[in-house]
């Protein structure tokens, strides 16, 4: 039996699932989601649904994972023998396999767009010409899939290297310097005439033009964001040693991640409203119009692949948590393997990848129940597989496992009484499912319809 790996230190594994929950879903969806939330309103919603919601799924994933010391199919097995429950570990390994297949193509867009500053092809356009520019961008067939090639083959290279020499000594460099990176273009951002316009609305919430929309996309915007339901974390959380706790490590990363979206807002909205853009851009918020904003101030190349640079580290974390779960699961442990199936597993999620890469290109016209190949397997790997998962996570550990198990795994390295340990399992066996049952008819349109009765 080869020995379990384990993380180096309790900071290196705080950065690297701090790395697998700051991504897109932070960086990219959060500013675009909160610009056409209304803002503040959205942000406070969110900030209460990732508390609620986030925090107690954060802590279930690390209470599984550090219990059962193995991968995510094994976990789900050893806590619950002789059952069919190691599906949701199943679940998971999917569910991270087909999200890269489609996100490392993001990933790709994000190089390209980092050529491009380097060029100084994004600066001195037109203001409308910067949409187009994003347009002709992802449509180009050639570029687009060498440069999804080029995010997993770095993606590949780290993980090959294993937890701690590859995963944990990446995530120690760039999540330190994803942050410095931030802190400097907001400091930058805060500085223009106007600012303060968006900082209110980010910050200010505005209650009048609520919506249960708005309500719903905050709802899903906290759950998603933090790398909760697909297993992951269970898979992080099993190179744990059992003198780490599990509470403040789920609370650093719950603030870390907090923070990060706060930082996205600073550093986009007060420049898009300052120069009179709209903040409801939608998805191509950062390739579209933040590029115009940056062209507008003193040094905005420099801040602009400075931005691109921080979301390139932030995807890349992220990337690496989703073949890790694969990895461990295919390799059991055994170091000898680790090389060869990252490989072999980064390269078909690149041929798998390579429909929702041209989907923007020669394959625009090609379409499944109304869909690209992109969107469809965004909306499935976002609206079912995920939420899916998620709910069969919060009702095995709320009430398929032991009790005086998972108060006795919390226990070890904190201090915890009975009243926090009643509160937790009260969240995830009902306010949790709940929401995610919300989160999935509105996904799935049923919520609508059964609203409009009414």
């Amino acid at each position: 039996m080869e020995q379990h790996e384990q993380w180096n230190s309790k900071l290196g594994f705080v950065l690297a699932a701090a790395g697998s929950a700051i991504g897109l879903g932070a960086i990219w969806k959060f500013p675009y989601v909160a610009g056409t939330g209304g803002g503040g309103a959205f942000f406070l919603i969110f900030l209460l649904f990732t508390l609620l919601l986030g925090f107690p799924m954060l802590i279930g994933e690390f209470v599984i994972g550090r219990n059962a010391q193995s991968d995510a199919i094994s976990a789900y097995r050893k806590l619950k023998p002789n059952s069919n429950w190691s599906f949701v570990g199943k679940i998971g390994v999917f569910t991270n396999f087909l999200l890269l297949s489609f996100y490392s193509v993001v990933g790709g867009w994000i190089i390209l767009y980092i050529i491009e500053a380097v060029r100084g092809n994004l600066h001195g356009l037109p203001q409308d010409q910067y949409g187009q520019l994003f347009g002709e961008t992802i449509a180009n067939p050639i570029s687009t899939l060498l440069a999804q090639l080029v995010f997993i083959l770095l993606t590949i290279v780290v993980v090959a290297k294993g937890v701690q020499q590859g995963i944990e000594k990446a995530s120690k460099f760039m999540m330190p310097a994803l942050y410095i990176l931030f802190f400097i273009i907001v400091i930058r951002s805060l500085t223009l005439d106007g600012a303060m316009q968006g900082v209110e609305f980010l910050l200010v919430p505005d209650f009048t033009n609520l919506t249960s929309e708005t309500i719903l996309f905050a709802l899903g915007q906290a759950f998603f964001t933090l790398s909760v339901g697909a297993s992951t974390m269970v898979t992080y959380a099993s190179y744990l040693p059992k003198k780490q706790n599990l509470i403040t490590s789920a609370l650093a990363i719950i603030i870390m991640n907090i923070l990060i979206a706060l930082l996205a807002g600073l550093a986009i909205f007060p420049g898009v409203l300052s120069f009179g853009l709209e903040p409801n851009a939608g998805p191509v918020l950062i390739f579209a119009v933040l590029p115009a904003v940056f062209d507008q101030l003193q040094f905005g190349v420099v801040f602009l692949l400075a931005f691109l640079i921080l979301f390139l580290f932030a995807a890349l974390t992220s990337a690496f948590s989703m073949v890790e779960i694969i990895v461990a699961t295919l390799t059991k442990n055994n170091p000898k393997k680790r090389k060869p199936y990252t490989w072999m597993i980064g390269i078909l999620i690149f041929i798998v990848g390579i429909p929702s890469c041209l989907s923007y290109g020669v394959l625009a016209d090609v379409t499944l129940f109304n869909k690209t190949f992109f969107d469809l397997v965004d909306f499935l790997v976002s609206n079912i597989l995920l939420p899916s998962g998620a709910l069969l996570i919060s009702i095995f550990l709320s009430q398929r496992v032991s009790k005086s198990m998972l108060f006795e795994e919390l226990k070890q390295g904190s201090t915890i009484g009975k009243g926090f340990f009643t509160g937790w399992i009260f969240l995830m066996k009902y306010v949790v499912p709940i929401a995610i049952i919300i989160v999935f008819l509105d996904a799935l349109g049923v919520l609508d319809r059964f609203i409009s009765l009414f």
